[in-house]
């Protein structure tokens, strides 16, 4: 089964892909993971793709699209993959349909309302030690005191609210198109992303299962 999986910051895309990849033994494929994977390999491609990020530039689609490629013919995507963070745009979504005996079977789209999504995001509390809390979901014994390390807690730059109402803006600005295409294709499913993870995962399964 190759599966695309949408969905906007926030909506726990990255968790739910992990608990996919798992259940349909098929491998999580993420642009990040590849590019980072390919530039510490020193690849032909990875090579390139470093020229670009080193000039702070955007990896050209041409050199994306080959790694993208090179990765789903692997021997353990041979009985499908999921794939996360590509494509972005029209010219991406076409170029991967061309792949032969590759192409995208199912697109799952977790939906959830930009109200919801900013409190998820919003809420989130770091620590320097690596750990992460909520003001809501998950509260600290001590008022933005660390439960693990004692540290005072940090909000990030991009888990403000004016920043995050503006990459909410920008990933519908950039997936609309998408969803539009696919869902033309009639090969798009919603899902609800409201929930806790266990059940929103029950949702995906339920829709891939009879697919």
């Amino acid at each position: 089964m190759n599966i695309l999986l949408f969905g906007p910051p926030g909506a726990g895309k990255g968790t739910q892909a992990k608990k996919l990849s798992v259940k349909y033994n098929i491998p999580h494929i993420s642009t990040g993971d590849i590019l980072r994977k390919n530039v510490n390999d020193r690849t032909e491609l990875g090579i390139l793709a470093k020229e670009y990020m080193n000039k702070g530039e955007l990896v050209p689609d041409k050199v994306l699209f080959k790694l993208i490629e090179n990765r789903i013919n692997e021997e353990d995507c041979k009985e499908g993959y999921l794939l996360d963070g590509y494509p972005r745009t029209m010219p991406q979504a076409l170029a991967l349909s061309k792949i032969s005996g590759k192409e995208i079977e199912i697109v799952v789209n977790i939906v959830v309302s930009d109200d919801e999504l900013i409190t998820r995001l919003s809420g989130r509390r770091m620590c320097t030690c690596g750990a992460s809390f909520h003001i809501l979901f998950r509260k600290t014994k001590k008022n933005n005191i660390c439960d693990e390390c004692g540290n005072t807690l940090y909000q990030r730059d991009d888990d403000k609210e004016s920043v995050i109402k503006q990459r909410l803006e920008t990933y519908k600005n950039q997936t609309q198109p998408l969803i539009k295409y696919y869902s033309e294709l009639k090969i798009l499913v919603d899902i609800d992303g409201v929930g806790g993870v266990e059940e929103i995962f029950t949702k995906i399964c339920t829709k891939l299962d009879l697919e």
